[in-house]
């Protein structure tokens, strides 16, 4: 099956998600979403297409300036996934969070160790 890239842009309540089959996927933004499990729900089915036949490596960028507790649950399953794709992709997720914001440093370090995994943080200014 020939996959398609995704772009679902960014509202006042939703984050702007950006995927390529070439191995790239971005979340940036403010996400709290009303029901979060729907909002989420093409990019979950576009990375259960994409595991079937992953690029060599799979970047992930998260940059989200904020985000709900339902937003983390879903960002936290489909982080999953993406992790599970090794080792037949090499996984890299970065995590922006804006110079000084803690919580959102705080919360890719709480992932990063839930998911056994390397992050890179990326702090902008």
């Amino acid at each position: 099956m020939n996959m398609d890239d995704l772009f679902i842009e960014a509202t006042k309540k939703t984050p702007e998600v950006r995927t390529s089959c070439k191995g790239h996927i971005q979340i940036s933004g403010r996400s709290i979403p009303e029901d979060p499990i729907k909002f989420y729900e093409p990019l979950k089915r576009w990375i259960e297409e994409y595991s079937k036949n992953p690029a060599p490596q799979t970047e992930i960028c998260v940059q989200l300036e904020y985000f709900n507790s339902g937003t983390s649950k879903i960002l936290l399953t489909l982080l999953r996934q993406l992790v599970e794709l090794k080792p037949r992709s090499e996984v890299k997720i970065k995590w922006c969070y804006e110079s000084g914001d803690d919580d959102i440093y705080e919360r890719g370090d709480y992932f990063s160790s839930l998911l056994e995994t390397e992050f890179e943080f990326i702090e902008i200014t």
